[in-house]
């Protein structure tokens, strides 16, 4: 027995409803006027499903060619793309090139720039050095310089008598006697009488009171002035060094008083030297109170040396250097002795390590066991 299958309609939909209270007919859109669509005819489900489906089958070949077109559009659009990066690269290349090149122009006048005023830095510190601490000696042979060299007696005698007439009337060597030049310039009886030319303030005798006696060799050189501000008011406020060890103080001490006492130039255009003061490159600041003191035939040697400004210099620098190392020629001679001892010494110590250590220190024991 088949069961029936009762085949059921759908309902008509209901009519819409109206507003009685309102003189138009209210109206939502376009559509609301037309007529109701017919109810959809009752189909099975596979035709139903296949028709529900149509509209898709129809719609996917336009789908593929929207998706293959918008495929061809994008390539052809990162094509161009590539194109213009390719072309904006050359361009960014050559201007990339460009701009190394410039840069590297402005690197290299920035490096002529530094360079040139490095090198004007250095003349203004340089010039601006000289000007503060004075133009640098040159270097003179001096026949003392040596390892093996002594002084020049001649040259110190000549050099004391410089000093005697030109230099100690304004500059004083405190730590020098007369008994100092006694084997080294003069005789002793020749010192005797030069030390008995000065008078000396001595005392107090037995009656308390100070006098004067002529001057022994156990004096030292007479001063000058009596006290610092006695010479400076005397030299225009400038006070005169003592000379006794001026050639170790002074850097290049020997070089430098050759080079200040022989250095007085005339000032350089530009250059304003005060009312009082002579121009010498040599010394610090350039101006000095010293007036120019070694001029030709400024003293007249007892030898008969021709007493030129050269000669004169070298002189009084040889007995200033004397002076301030009087010990020298005795410190070199030591120094020979030494060297000597010590080569003898070690001689002795070469024989030894020789002839003795070495067979202590190579010696073997060899120990022999017996049964």
């Amino acid at each position: 027995m088949t069961p029936r299958v009762s085949e059921t309609h759908p309902k008509e939909p209901a009519p819409p409803v109206r507003i009685g209270v309102a003189t138009k007919p209210i109206t939502h859109s376009r559509t609301s006027l037309l007529p109701p669509s017919p109810p959809p005819p009752h189909l099975p489900p596979r035709a139903a499903a296949r028709r529900s489906l149509a509209p898709l089958a129809r719609a996917a070949p336009r789908r593929a060619e929207f998706w293959m077109a918008a495929t061809r559009g994008i390539s052809q659009l990162l094509r161009k793309t590539l194109h213009n990066q390719s072309s904006g690269s050359s361009l960014l290349s050559s201007f990339r090139g460009k701009n190394e090149a410039s840069s590297a122009g402005l690197k290299a006048l920035a490096l002529l720039g530094v360079s040139a005023s490095g090198l004007l830095s250095f003349a203004t510190i340089a010039s601006a050095d000289e000007a503060e601490h004075g133009l640098a000696a040159p270097d003179y042979p001096w026949p003392h310089a040596g390892i093996m060299s002594s002084y020049d007696h001649g040259s110190i005698r000549r050099g004391h008598q410089v000093y005697t007439q030109v230099c100690a009337s304004c500059h004083s060597m405190s730590l020098i006697s007369y008994r100092d030049l006694v084997g080294v310039a003069y005789t002793e009886e020749e010192t005797k009488a030069m030390a008995a030319e000065i008078e000396v303030v001595d005392g107090p005798n037995d009656e308390g009171e100070m006098f004067t006696r002529p001057g022994k060799l156990s004096d030292r050189f007479p001063q000058p002035y009596a006290n610092e501000q006695a010479a400076r008011f005397a030299n225009g406020g400038a006070y005169p060094p003592d000379l006794s060890l001026i050639t170790k103080a002074r850097h290049n001490g020997q070089n430098y008083v050759f080079a200040l006492l022989t250095g007085y130039r005339d000032p350089p255009a530009g250059v304003q030297i005060r009312e009082g003061l002579h121009y010498n490159p040599y010394f610090p600041g350039g101006a000095i109170a010293m007036p120019k003191m070694l001029n030709d035939g400024a003293v007249e040697y007892e030898d008969g040396t021709p007493a030129t400004e050269a000669q004169m210099g070298k002189d009084v620098v040889s007995f200033l250097s004397w002076a301030a190392e009087p010990e020298m020629e005795e410190r070199k001679l030591m120094g020979v002795k030494w060297i000597f001892l010590l080569s003898l010494a070690l001689l002795q110590a070469a024989y030894y390590r020789r002839m003795r250590w070495s067979v202590l220190k190579s010696r073997k024991l060899v120990l022999d066991v017996v049964n």
